[in-house]
């Protein structure tokens, strides 16, 4: 995955916006419009701070189903990523929670958006919503019948999960690139907002050999320079939000702070 091509920028800075609940959610508000207003401050916000790109996730309908979502849910997210393709000219890439990675890139491909995020890809993880196993296979005989080059950025021992079995960090990585076919690979902490260790990310991105590493959690402008030193790319959230409350909208003075001390930390590598 070429980096560049893909973020105009080797070192990509990636905000999410979390999307109020869609339709047919535990807490759907009945009001898509309102859900749209919301999304397309953050995104502005985002965009108006400087990162590189914006990942949308329908974060917040929870409890997720572990496979297949809703098709409103999918007719929503295709309508507020238009929109947002439409007021802001940065990659978009799709994050369809807890893993219709199917979805998503049915999505991205015909919206011409950039990416998308897979919680599990490749293996099997123990998760809130039961065992989910990672289609690979599948998957990406979709992209080919769809004739997309969309990329796909993969978790690597996703958050809120654990895989079944012991297996070794550089394995699981070295899997999810050379069998997975992934993109590009994603290390996070335990939990949203909780940031990688540093020694996972240090084996990460050795077994990674090239592919694009990326953190996936818990990075904000304090600890970002020492986690960018074994990672090729960010995808923030929490830590930009105002107060840095999950529930909270994009705040864009933390996201202008975020962005300067991750170039920051770009400047003073060797």
């Amino acid at each position: 995955m070429d980096l560049i091509q893909t973020f105009n920028t080797a070192h990509p800075i990636v905000g999410v916006v979390h999307l109020q609940p869609l339709p047919t959610s535990a807490r759907w508000s009945f009001d898509l419009k309102a859900v749209i207003a919301r999304a397309s401050q953050e995104a502005a916000a985002l965009a108006s701070g400087g990162v590189d790109a914006i990942i949308l996730e329908n974060f917040f309908d929870a409890p997720f189903t572990k496979d297949r979502v809703d098709p409103a849910v999918v007719s929503a997210m295709t309508m507020i990523v238009m929109r947002l393709m439409n007021l802001v000219s940065l990659p978009i890439g799709i994050n369809m929670l807890r893993n219709d990675a199917r979805s998503a890139m049915a999505i991205a491909s015909c919206v011409n958006a950039s990416f998308i995020r897979v919680n599990v890809l490749t293996g099997v993880m123990a998760t809130d919503q039961g065992l989910i196993e990672g289609q690979a296979h599948q998957l990406l005989r979709y992209r080919r019948e769809l004739g997309s080059d969309v990329k796909i950025l993969a978790d690597v021992l996703v958050k809120h999960g654990s895989p079944l079995g012991t297996p070794s960090l550089t394995a699981v990585v070295q899997e999810t690139i050379e069998r997975g076919l992934a993109d590009g690979v994603i290390i996070s902490g335990q939990t949203t907002g909780s940031p990688p260790s540093q020694s996972d990310l240090q084996v990460a991105y050795a077994a990674a050999k090239g592919t694009p590493v990326f953190v996936g959690s818990g990075a904000n402008w304090e600890n970002i320079s020492t986690l960018m030193a074994a990672a090729d790319g960010v995808i923030v959230s929490s830590s930009l939000k105002r107060h840095g409350q999950i529930d909270q909208p994009i705040d864009p003075i933390r996201v202008s702070q975020f962005v300067e001390a991750a170039r920051q930390s770009q400047t003073a590598e060797p």
